[in-house]
């Protein structure tokens, strides 16, 4: 067995595997991603995307213009696409929405503050 055993001998310097090193650039490097993940998480606050137990409504925009509304009601996610057509039909008036300068939308209820506009009928 002694004879396939090749052994350094004193003055001969150790071998290094080259590839070595790309095992720790590989654990490094995911190591870093989950930190990314974490940090844009909390930094766009969205923590509720991952809770189960959430509901969360989003609308994307593409770059032609397109909207898309998310909603993510517990662990089920639907997409409703928005179009440009026009709708008739009877109902009653809810309340009025407003976009402000920075792009918010605000829905204000029609009715005094505090009055519930729900029909009991």
């Amino acid at each position: 067995m002694g004879r396939f055993l090749h052994l350094p001998g004193p003055e001969e310097p150790p071998e290094e595997d080259p590839l070595a090193g790309v095992a720790n650039l590989f654990d490094v490097s995911v190591v870093f991603i989950v930190g990314l993940m974490i940090t844009l998480f909390s930094v766009y606050r969205m923590g509720d995307l991952v809770d189960k137990n959430s509901e969360v409504t989003m609308v994307k925009t593409n770059a032609q213009g397109e909207r898309e509304i998310i909603v993510k009601k517990g662990t089920t996610i639907t997409a409703y696409k928005v179009t440009g057509k026009t709708m008739a039909g009877e109902g009653e008036r809810l309340g009025t929405a407003y976009r402000l300068a920075n792009g918010q939308v605000i829905y204000v209820p029609d009715g005094p503050v505090g009055e519930n506009n729900a029909n009991p009928n």
